[in-house]
C-alpha cells in the first residue's frame, strides 16, 4: 500500500449480523481498516443488561473507535437507526466524520 488506509468504523443494531458480516469483508476489501462491535448482543451473545457497568464500557469504546476513525459506516437495515445507533452518528456528526449509509436514507431523516 502506498498510502494509509482509510479507518471506517462501523454502526448500527446488532439484531442485523449478516450486515455486520457483508460490510466488514467489503470495506476490508476495499482496502480499508474496518473497526467493529465487539460483542454481539442482540445476536446470540450473552444479553447485556442496559444499566449494567459492561453496557456503558462497550458504548463508550464504540464511542473511541468512532473517535479513531475517518468514516462511519451507519448499518440502517430496512432504514432501521436504533436509539445506540442514534446516539452514535450524533456524536460522529459532532466530531465532523464523512458519514455513509449502508441504505439511502428517506428525507425525513436528514
Amino acid at each position: 500500500m502506498e498510502k494509509k488506509p482509510i479507518i471506517v468504523c462501523l454502526c448500527g443494531s446488532t439484531r442485523f449480523p449478516d450486515a455486520w458480516k457483508k460490510a466488514h469483508r467489503e470495506e476490508s476489501l476495499a482496502g480499508k481498516i474496518v473497526l467493529s462491535v465487539g460483542v454481539m448482543i442482540h445476536a446470540g451473545d450473552s444479553p447485556i443488561r442496559e444499566d449494567c457497568p459492561e453496557k456503558r464500557l462497550l458504548d463508550e469504546l464504540h464511542l473511541r473507535k468512532i473517535d479513531l476513525a475517518d468514516e462511519v459506516l451507519i448499518l440502517n437495515v430496512n432504514g432501521y437507526i436504533g436509539e445506540s445507533t442514534q446516539r452514535e452518528l450524533t456524536y460522529a456528526l459532532v466530531e465532523k466524520k464523512k458519514i455513509r449509509f449502508l441504505e439511502s436514507i428517506k428525507e425525513e431523516r436528514k
